[in-house]
C-alpha cells in the first residue's frame, strides 16, 4: 500500500469514525467527576468453572480516556465492564477486555479441574451518583453471562483515596495535548535498579523512537501520549523459574507464564497499577529489563515485552497489536500454553483472523485484493516444512538452555547456548522472509489458510504482517484499520 494512499485513507477512515461515535463534554460532566475509578477483582476458576469477586475500588488521578466516547463500539474482548444508572438502567460507560484467567482456563491444568486466582483490574470515569457494575462474559455460543454484579457508591468511605506511590517516577517520551483527546499510553519499566536510570532513560527513548517509526503510529503520532513510569527494582532482570532464576523486582514479572518458556506476564495485577497510577493511561506497556526473548500482550490489561534482544523492536509493536486492539497471533507452528483457544465452529471475534464459516461474508471483504481466490492458495507446504523444523531445534536448545541454567553449568556454555539460539532464529527469520518474498500473492489481501495457533481451518489476511512473523515489517491493511479505529475512539 503506497504511503500517500494509506494516509488519506486512514484520515478519511478518522473522519467516519468521528460522527458515528458522538456524544458530548457537558454529558460528561453531568454524569462523571474528571478522575478515575480503579475496580480490582479476583478471577479464579477452571476450565468449567469461572466467578469473579469484588476486591476494591479506589479513586485515582485524571480520567484519561475520551469524554465522548464512553461505550464501548467494539465486537472484541471476551469480558465486558459496564456503569449503569441505578434509575433508569442506561449503559453510561462500557470497556470490553480479555484477561489473564480467560487464557489459563484454556491450558491443561485447568482441563485438569485445577482451579486459580487471578487479580485484575477495570478502570472507568467516576461517576457522580450511585451506579451498578457489571462484568459479563461471551459464552462460546456468543451468549452473555453475568459474572459480577455490584453497586458503586461513590461517596462510600470503603472507597480508597490513598496517595499515589512517592518512589515511582514519571519520565515523559512524547506529550502532544490534552490526555480526553489523546491515548495515553505509560511504559512501566520492569527490572531496572537505582543505578540502571541512564539505560532506563536510553531505552525509553529508543522504544519511543520505534513505536512512532511503525503505521500506523507514525502517521499518528500527534494524537498519542507516551510516558515511562518507573520504580526502581531491588534486582535487575526477571524471574525466568524454568533456569532457576529468581529475582526481586517492582512488578514481578515472570517468564514460563503458563508453562510457556518464552511468555513474559505478571501475577502481581494491584503492584502493577500502582505503579502505572503516577500518570493517566489508557495502555499500559512492561518493559522488562532483559536480553531474553519473549513477551505477551492481553487486550486492554497489559503487555510487555524484553529490552535487548535482537528482536524486541518486533516485540514491541506485536505485542502492543495485542493489548491495544485485540490483534490476534496469525502464527501456528511454534508451540503455546493454550489448548482449542477458538473452538472449532464459533468465529472468533479478533478482527484478522477467521475460520471462513461463510466465505461470502468475510469479515475484511472489502480490503480483499481484486481478483484473489478465497480461501487463497498460498505456498503453505514448503514454509511448514522450514517453520516446524526449526520450531523442533528451537525448543531442544532452549531446554538445554534451562537445563545447564539450573545445574550452575559454566557461564561460558550457557551463553554459547543462547547465542545458538538466536542465531537460529535469525536464520530461519531470514530464511522465511526469503521464501515469503518469492510468493505470488506478496501485497495482496486474501484468506490464506495458516493462522491463531492453528494450520487448518484458520485464515489470515495476507501472506505476511507483524503478527504473522518476526521482522522488522508493517501491519496488514486488516491490521492497520483496527488499530486506526481504536486510536480514534481514545479521542474526542
Amino acid at each position: 500500500m503506497h504511503t500517500k494512499f494509506l494516509m488519506a485513507w486512514l484520515l478519511g477512515l478518522m473522519c467516519v469514525s468521528r460522527v458515528a461515535l458522538g456524544g458530548t463534554i457537558a454529558d460528561f460532566d453531568r454524569q462523571f467527576e474528571d478522575a478515575t475509578l480503579r475496580i480490582d477483582f479476583n478471577h479464579s476458576g477452571d476450565a468449567k468453572t469461572e466467578t469473579i469477586a469484588f476486591d476494591r475500588a479506589y479513586k485515582q488521578g485524571t480520567w484519561a480516556g475520551s469524554r465522548t466516547h464512553l461505550l464501548d463500539p467494539f465486537s472484541v474482548g471476551r469480558y465486558v465492564a459496564e456503569f449503569r444508572d441505578l434509575k433508569t438502567g442506561e449503559v453510561l460507560f462500557s470497556k470490553r477486555f480479555d484477561s489473564y484467567f480467560g487464557e489459563y482456563r484454556t491450558t491443561g491444568d485447568a482441563e485438569k479441574g485445577v482451579s486459580r486466582v487471578f487479580h485484575e483490574s477495570v478502570l472507568g470515569p467516576f461517576p457522580r451518583t450511585k451506579v451498578r457494575l457489571t462484568i459479563k462474559v461471551r459464552k462460546p455460543d456468543q451468549s452473555q453471562q453475568t459474572l459480577l454484579e455490584t453497586e458503586i457508591d461513590p461517596a462510600a468511605y470503603t472507597i480508597s483515596r490513598e496517595p499515589l506511590q512517592a518512589d515511582v517516577q514519571v519520565i515523559p517520551i512524547v506529550k502532544n495535548g490534552d490526555s480526553h483527546s489523546h491515548v495515553d499510553v505509560v511504559i512501566v519499566a520492569e527490572g531496572y535498579t537505582s543505578k540502571e536510570e541512564a539505560k532506563l532513560r536510553a531505552d525509553l527513548a529508543r522504544f519511543g523512537d520505534i513505536l512512532f517509526a511503525a503505521e500506523p503510529f507514525k502517521s499518528t503520532k500527534s494524537r498519542f501520549n507516551l510516558m515511562g513510569v518507573w520504580k526502581p527494582s531491588q534486582d535487575s532482570g526477571c524471574d525466568e523459574p524454568s533456569r532457576g532464576i529468581w529475582k526481586n523486582t517492582a512488578v514481578g514479572t515472570s517468564f514460563d507464564s503458563l508453562g510457556s518458556e518464552r511468555y513474559l506476564l505478571t501475577e502481581e495485577n494491584r503492584t502493577l497499577r500502582d505503579i502505572a497510577a503516577a500518570a493517566p493511561y489508557d495502555s499500559i506497556y512492561v518493559m522488562v529489563n532483559t536480553p531474553r526473548y519473549g513477551g505477551g500482550g492481553i487486550y486492554n490489561l497489559y503487555c510487555t515485552f524484553c529490552s535487548d534482544n535482537q528482536w524486541s523492536p518486533y516485540i514491541f509493536v506485536h505485542e502492543f497489536g495485542h493489548s491495544f486492539a485485540a490483534l490476534a497471533d496469525e502464527y501456528y507452528t511454534s508451540s503455546v500454553a493454550y489448548n482449542d483457544f477458538y473452538p472449532k465452529g464459533i468465529e472468533p471475534h479478533e478482527p484478522n483472523i477467521t475460520m471462513l464459516l461463510d466465505p461470502a461474508k468475510l469479515k475484511w471483504a472489502d480490503l480483499v485484493t481484486r481478483g484473489t481466490a478465497i480461501p487463497t492458495p498460498w505456498e503453505k507446504g514448503e514454509y511448514d516444512h522450514q517453520d516446524t523444523t526449526y520450531q523442533k531445534n528451537r525448543e531442544r536448545v532452549n531446554a538445554e538452555i534451562a537445563k545447564a541454567s539450573r545445574e550452575n553449568a559454566p557461564a561460558a556454555k550457557v551463553d554459547a547456548l543462547k547465542a545458538e539460539s538466536e542465531q537460529l532464529s535469525k536464520q530461519n527469520a531470514e530464511a522465511l522472509d526469503a521464501y515469503l518474498a518469492k510468493s505470488k500473492f506478496v501485497n495482496q489481501v486474501g484468506a490464506f489458510e495458516g493462522a491463531g495457533y492453528a494450520s487448518k481451518g484458520m485464515y489470515r489476511p495476507a501472506l505476511d504482517c507483524i503478527m504473522f512473523s518476526k521482522g522488522t515489517k508493517p501491519f496488514c491493511p486488516v491490521c492497520t484499520r483496527a488499530i486506526t479505529k481504536v486510536i480514534e475512539y481514545y479521542g474526542e
